[in-house]
C-alpha cells in the first residue's frame, strides 16, 4: 500500500507491506535512529512523533501513519547541527551504549513540545517506558533539566 505522509518534515510516499509495522517501514527508509528493542512497547527504543505525540513505532501499524506527520531524531538534528535536547544528552553524558537514547530525545521532544518548564514528576512520567540499562537515568535527568533551561531560558522545576 502506498503511504503519502510527512517524514522528518519531509513530504513522501512511502511503500508499505501488509501487517508491517511503523517501526520497520521507518528503518527500510533509512531511519536509523528507531531502534529494535523489544517488539512489545516496553523499552522505548522506537519512541518517535506522530503528530506531535511520542509513541512507540513497534506497536503501530504502518497504515495508521497514512497523512501523518512523523519525526525522528533525524529530523531535530544532525552532528553539525544538533538539536539542544541531543546537545545536553551528549554533554551531561547520558549517552552511554547509545542504544535507547534516540527513544530517550524523542520522547523529551514531545513532553517539552507540551510544557516548556516541567517539573521532575512530569519529566519522570514522560521518560517512563524508556528504558535505559547504562546511565542510572541520573544524567538523563541532567540532560533533560539543560535542554529546559537552554529551550526556555528557566530552570525546571522539581
Amino acid at each position: 500500500m502506498k503511504l503519502n505522509l510527512t517524514l522528518n518534515g519531509e513530504a513522501r510516499t512511502l511503500d508499505a507491506q501488509p501487517g508491517e509495522m511503523l517501526l520497520e517501514l521507518l528503518r527500510r527508509n533509512n531511519c536509523w535512529s528507531v531502534k529494535n528493542g523489544c517488539q512489545d512497547g516496553n523499552c522505548g527504543t522506537c519512541v518517535v512523533q506522530v503528530n506531535g505525540e511520542a509513541v512507540n513505532a513497534c506497536l503501530m501499524m504502518a497504515g495508521q501513519v497514512q497523512g501523518a506527520e512523523i519525526l525522528t531524531c533525524e529530523g531535530i538534528g544532525n552532528p553539525r547541527a544538533p538539536h539542544p535536547i541531543q546537545s545536553h544528552f551528549v554533554t551531561a553524558a547520558a549517552v552511554q551504549c547509545g542504544y535507547c537514547t534516540p527513544g530517550l530525545i524523542m520522547s523529551t521532544k514531545a513532553l517539552l513540545d507540551r510544557v516548556s518548564a516541567p517539573s521532575d514528576v512530569e519529566i519522570k512520567e514522560a521518560l517512563d517506558g524508556n528504558l535505559c540499562r547504562c546511565t542510572g537515568y541520573v544524567k538523563i535527568m541532567d540532560a533533560v533539566h539543560g535542554a529546559i533551561e537552554e529551550l526556555s531560558g528557566q530552570e525546571a522545576t522539581t
